[in-house]
């Protein structure tokens, strides 16, 4: 590990796991530099940017290890061969295929939409509403760790096999025919602490459906569903702020009418 500001180091090592996950977020990044920084380090802002920056250069980490150093839980790998995996895997490939069906009808209400983001939440809803009607089969919101359903963040929807307890987190991504090889930021997963949405050992399952791009006219082509427990992320380091922040009294040095 590079050294700099004295006490960096140290700190790192003694509050940070050896991968740095605790305060890590993928997208937009702000860390307390109480997270991360001992008590005593003499320059904390120093520290703080050294232990940024060499996280930042990592190059790719997987994403079962940081979802399993954030919440404490598994990521378990999906095995075909295994009964309960193959019944998890037949329901959620009849939910695809008929979610494909119902929202590429003509009278299908994404139709109406005019932005491809738009047409997300259907594909959320379909998938809940067949699914959760499987037998042996529960499909809902996840719940956070302070106990409420939120639907913005990853994962968008939590499949129960009830018969077995087995869980699987199901998140679907609309993506436009042509762009799978994009390297564009198409996913992102932020540590969190009471609004943790991942409370299971789990499989972690990633829905991605192809569209013909045609806005407001889109026709849904095909599906993959992806297995994400050998998937890697990138980490994006990013300090931010908000208008509240720049336009504080004491920072405007002009203005005008």
């Amino acid at each position: 590990m590079t050294r700099g500001p004295a006490g960096a180091s140290v700190a790192w090592m003694r509050f940070c796991s050896p991968a740095g996950f605790l305060a890590l977020r993928w997208c937009a990044l702000v860390i307390p530099a109480a997270a991360c920084l001992a008590a005593d380090a003499p320059a904390p802002d120093d520290a703080l940017i050294e232990m940024v920056l060499e996280q930042s250069s990592r190059e790719e980490v997987a994403f079962r290890t940081v979802v399993e150093r954030v919440t404490g839980h598994r990521v378990l790998p999906i095995d075909p061969a295994q009964a309960i995996d193959r019944a998890i895997l037949e329901v959620i490939t009849r939910a695809m295929n008929q979610t494909l069906a119902e929202l590429n009808a003509a009278d299908s209400p994404v139709k109406r939409e005019r932005r491809i983001n738009e047409a997300s939440r259907y594909f959320e809803e379909s998938l809940e509403r067949i699914i959760d009607a499987e037998p042996d089969f529960e499909c809902t919101i996840p719940a956070t760790a302070d106990g409420n359903h939120l639907a913005s963040g990853y994962p968008d929807r939590r499949i129960l096999h009830v018969p077995s307890g087995r869980v699987a987190y199901l998140d679907p991504k609309l993506v436009e025919a042509g762009s799978m090889t994009s390297t564009l930021r198409t996913f992102y997963f932020t540590p969190r602490t009471t609004t943790n949405k991942i409370q299971d050992d789990a499989h972690h399952l990633l829905a991605g459906i192809t569209h013909d791009g045609k806005d407001g006219a889109w026709t849904f082509l095909s599906w993959k569903l992806v297995d994400l427990h050998d998937f890697h992320v990138r980490l994006k380091a990013e300090y931010q702020a908000g208008n509240k922040d720049l336009y504080r009294d004491e920072l405007i040095i002009r203005s005008g009418p």
